[in-house]
């Protein structure tokens, strides 16, 4: 069984970075064919794929967040990162990480599995 967890602050103020990490066990980050992602759901409206980080190492983002994040790996911990900069209230949300077998995918019901999620608010 897979779990992920996330950790990292739960208050950023605006125009710092946002950093998160997922913590993996029970399967590697580099199993073949698996994409880890970042997803986010505001308060009072639905989940947003941020983007994801492939077995490979290759990334991929949202466009609309693309020119903020950043999305990062250690294999030795079994960890992925997402760095999202220059935060305004805008993206206060839940933030997740997740495994799937599909690249940008958002059919949600298809991911494997979802770590429980983490609340980051933006104020200052």
């Amino acid at each position: 069984q897979v779990q992920l967890q996330e950790s990292g602050p739960g208050l950023v103020k605006p125009s710092q970075t946002l950093s998160l990490t997922c913590t993996v066990s029970g399967g590697s980050i580099t199993t073949n064919y698996y994409y880890w992602n970042w997803i986010r759901q505001p308060p009072g409206k639905g989940l947003e794929w941020i983007g994801h980080i492939a077995y490979s190492g290759s990334t991929r983002y949202s466009p609309t967040l693309k020119s903020r994040t950043y999305i990062s790996r250690d294999p030795s911990k079994n960890q992925f990162n997402l760095q999202l900069t220059s935060v305004t209230p805008e993206d206060t949300a839940v933030y997740y990480c997740a495994t799937s077998r599909a690249r940008a995918n958002t059919d949600w019901g298809t991911y494997d599995y979802w770590g429980q999620g983490t609340q980051v608010t933006v104020s200052s």
